[in-house]
């Protein structure tokens, strides 16, 4: 399906025409025109399909015609010196690409106004948000924890919100927002449209949904298998002999540009102090640093300064940095989503990257059901010499099938002709149009 094809506003139609947007994405496609009814949804599908502009595109529609009448008979107003729509985040570096994705799409939007609220900032930007707050700024895109702060000091009024925007919700739960979410959705009027997108869909991302949504509509794409250029391998083992692989891994490789992955917060902590141990120079990524501190280690990984990030989940979505050349599982993912996540991180702007699994005897089940997903195996590499035996390999029966896939979508007939005979040479992505 072509944007003309969708009933977007001719400003932001124009906005797209420049940019040389066309054709939706199949997650744009189904959620555009929910959105645009003004019904609840929650959008399951990966990083990379396009998610933001997916709700972006019809919000900022309906907030520059400054109204809308839903085929329910409810007829809403979007006031411009109120706040209209609140987009949480569960990252600083998200929402700014969020506001810079605002800032494309509301190229000529000049009376649709945003902000972006997060921490980690100087007195003036503090001062920029309050102003924002204060007056209305009608999209504010905010981290839950700088929401809060200003909600706690009496700077919010949410009393005229329309729109209730959850991006990344399973990884703003994985950071421990739960609690920061709901108490900011209790302030919400009951009449907010509530729009969730997760990469994942756990039971506590359903429970969540059956908290804030109104009888939603769900869209769920299946994952994408991971691209062909990635090289992927594994190798079975004892926990205690994880350390001693990467020992040998990096003795054998000049190794740089490395992100090792595990689930949880304190397994980072004493992976990251082994690797140190060994000379190797590393550094770590987990939500108990502070944003500064998250700031300073991705600085220097970008830089070059560190060879080798260990990280938990934060870092397996939304951050780009294209020139990863190994990502390590230290411990297996239990869901096919987040390995494919995890793996994703490498082999990105045309380059080649290899991704290496441990696969503990306790993990080999899960292990499998990727394997299952991916429709093949994965290539089992020897231990090191002197670490001793692997644990057998054995087969366990996966049952169901985890992942379904989507159906091709039929080819749609494109509109004749262009959106504008001539184009209005006003393809600008970098200036913030869209302020008051």
């Amino acid at each position: 399906m072509f944007f003309d094809e969708l009933d977007l506003n001719d400003n932001i139609l124009d906005a797209l025409y420049d940019m040389h947007f066309e054709e939706c994405t199949p997650i744009q496609e189904k959620c555009i025109p929910q959105i645009l009814e003004g019904r609840d949804v929650l959008g399951v599908a990966q990083t990379g399909t396009g998610k933001t502009a997916a709700y972006l595109l019809p919000v900022l529609s309906m907030l520059d015609d400054g109204a809308a009448t839903f085929p329910d008979g409810r007829h809403v107003t979007f006031p411009h010196d109120a706040i209209n729509c609140i987009i949480m985040s569960p990252t600083r570096e998200l929402a700014q690409q969020i506001d810079q994705a605002m800032q494309g799409f509301g190229y000529y939007l000049n009376e649709v106004s945003s902000v972006a609220v997060y921490g980690g900032n100087d007195g003036g930007r503090y001062n920029q948000e309050l102003n924002a707050l204060k007056t209305g700024a009608d999209v504010i895109i905010a981290t839950p924890g700088r929401f809060i702060s200003h909600m706690q000091m009496g700077n919010v009024d949410l009393s005229r919100v329309s729109f209730f925007i959850l991006d990344e919700a399973d990884r703003m739960l994985d950071m421990g927002f739960s609690d920061d979410i709901l108490k900011i959705a209790r302030e919400l009027p009951s009449t907010c449209q509530t729009i969730m997108y997760s990469a994942t869909m756990p039971d506590k991302i359903e429970q969540l949904a059956k908290t804030l949504l109104k009888n939603p509509v769900m869209v769920k794409l299946a994952v994408s298998k991971p691209a062909e250029k990635i090289r992927q391998s594994a190798y079975v083992c004892y926990e205690p002999q994880k350390l001693d692989i990467i020992r040998d891994m990096f003795k054998r490789n000049d190794l740089s540009r490395v992100i090792i992955f595990s689930g949880k917060i304190n397994k980072v902590k004493d992976i990251n102090r082994a690797l140190i141990r060994m000379k190797i120079n590393s550094g770590e990524m987990h939500s108990d640093l502070s944003q500064a501190e998250r700031d300073e280690m991705m600085f220097r990984f970008k830089s070059g300064q560190i060879d080798v990030l260990v990280a938990t989940d934060i870092l397996a979505r939304g951050i780009d940095i294209d020139d990863i050349a190994m990502v390590i599982n230290y411990d297996v993912p239990r869901d096919a989503e987040d390995y494919v996540h995890r793996i994703g991180r490498t082999a990105r702007a045309d380059r080649d990257g290899r991704a290496v699994t441990f696969v503990s005897d306790s993990d080999i089940r899960y292990f499998q059901q990727i394997e299952h997903f991916l429709e093949k195996a994965v290539e089992k590499l020897p231990l090191p010499e002197g670490l001793g035996e692997a644990p057998e390999y054995k087969i366990v029966k996966v049952g169901g099938k985890r992942n379904g896939r989507r159906k091709p979508y039929g080819k749609h007939k494109k509109p004749q002709g262009k959106r504008r005979e001539q184009h209005r040479g006003k393809g600008k992505t970098s200036q913030n149009h869209n302020k008051k």
